[in-house]
């Protein structure tokens, strides 16, 4: 089966690294394989948009530019904020920190430097401004149920909530 533009349940195994360094910032290897539905805005679209067309059992590098993956360095991400804001936080250069947004989304941030009065923080995806080398291999490809193209999640949503996306029968076009 082969990975079509959307509606298709694709499960990979990968490994990414910044490009033109060797260091790993992120794989699956030896775990379960990363699970999506394209079309639904699930993984980076630039690795998405490599990966139409490749069929189960496929395994590829894919160069996502940062464009494509976690969009380039926003200096308006980055702000000054009072330690207090802290408070009971054991504060350190380059530790990741999660709050809550204020549509009540989860928001990460990277400390970048503190003194006993503020803190800088960056709200950028920590990957953000990078290219990234994905080696992917798609482990498998099935086309959406009708409950998971609805809803727009693998395996469906409990209790029956959809985002009204194609409904019932709603193919996804995967080639056999």
């Amino acid at each position: 089966m082969t990975i079509a533009n959307e509606n298709c349940v694709v499960g990979i195994e990968y490994e990414v690294k910044e490009t033109g360094t060797t260091e790993v910032v992120d794989t699956n290897k030896g775990a379960d394989p990363l699970e999506f539905i394209v079309g639904k805005g699930h993984v980076i679209p630039g690795l998405e948009n490599a990966l139409v067309g490749m069929a189960e059992g496929e395994s590829g590098d894919i160069m996502v530019t940062a464009a494509d993956a976690y969009g380039e360095v926003n200096e308006e991400a980055k702000q000054v904020l009072p330690v207090d804001q802290f408070e009971g936080v054991d504060l350190k250069e380059g530790m990741v920190l999660y709050g809550q947004g204020e549509n009540g989304e989860t928001v990460q941030v990277t400390v970048t430097s503190f003194d006993d009065k503020e803190v800088n923080v960056d709200f950028n995806h920590p990957l953000a401004g990078k290219d990234l080398m994905f080696s992917v291999t798609v482990v498998s490809v099935r086309e959406a149920t009708a409950e998971e193209a609805a809803s727009g999640q693998v395996g469906g949503i409990q209790g029956g909530e959809s985002c009204g996306s194609h409904g019932e029968g709603g193919g996804c076009g995967c080639s056999h």
